[in-house]
């Protein structure tokens, strides 16, 4: 399984578009957290914090990480390699846990740079270190759990297609709903009896929750059983092709 693993990191980050997937999602925090005039402006809002990043970050991965995942399993069946793969002496489950670990490993690596920018802010502090350590470190967590269900559904929505481009629109619109679609029809007057509940099916109203710096074994129970479920419908997709 590490070397399927080690194929698919060493896949991406041998193409142009590993290293474009991660500078863009830089780039772009970057613009808007220091160089774009605003709220969203560290310099300008006057307040030690980076909360600009956890309020973008979860808009920008979903559109990247569907671009990561997108070719795990799509490219695999276009080329007919993934008959090849299912000879492998890996069961289904282990196939899709590599792929979902590579996944991962991808959006890690996307997310270590910004801890330059929590420095910076460190730094800026007056006095210097006057952060929210607690939140800051909820909001890392909350931030690392949300890739980890937008990776899930980007593989799920990978090995129910053959085509990259219909694996991308399908996983950004699953990341798109479980992230405020449960909010949004939480709202019509049709469900007010069980909005509550529906509002907790979304990934957001644990995301914030965690962003608030206390670490909620519910939330993670969340985190947890969304990434399972997903891992288990793609695990469901793959064994169907040996029916």
């Amino acid at each position: 399984m590490l070397t399927l693993i080690n194929k698919e990191i060493r896949s991406f980050l041998g193409s142009l578009i590993g290293y474009i997937v991660i500078v863009v999602f830089l780039i772009t925090v970057g613009l808007i957290m220091w160089v774009f005039p605003g709220a969203t402006n560290v310099l300008d809002s006057g307040y030690a914090n980076i909360d600009t990043l956890f309020y973008i970050a979860p808009w920008v991965f979903m559109f990247l990480i569907p671009a990561i995942t997108m070719r795990l399993f799509a490219e695999e069946s276009r080329t007919g390699t993934i008959e090849l793969l299912l000879t492998k002496p890996l069961t289904d489950f282990q196939i899709v846990l590599a792929k979902y670990i590579a996944g991962f490993t991808l959006v890690l690596f996307s997310l270590l740079p910004t801890l330059v920018y929590f420095y910076s802010v460190y730094q800026l502090g007056n006095p210097v270190g006057n952060i929210d350590m607690g939140g800051t470190i909820g909001s890392y967590f909350g931030l690392l759990f949300l890739g980890s269900v937008f990776v899930a559904i980007g593989v799920f929505a990978s090995v129910i297609t053959n085509n990259q481009i219909i694996s991308f629109i399908v996983a950004v619109f699953l990341s798109f709903f479980c992230y405020v679609g449960f909010e949004s029809i939480s709202s019509l007057d049709f469900f007010r009896g069980i909005a509550y509940i529906i509002v907790k099916l979304g990934i957001n109203e644990h995301y914030v929750s965690m962003s608030r710096g206390v670490i909620d074994t519910r939330d993670v129970i969340y985190f947890l059983g969304t990434i399972a479920l997903f891992l288990i419908f793609t695990k469901t997709v793959l064994s169907s092709r040996k029916w």
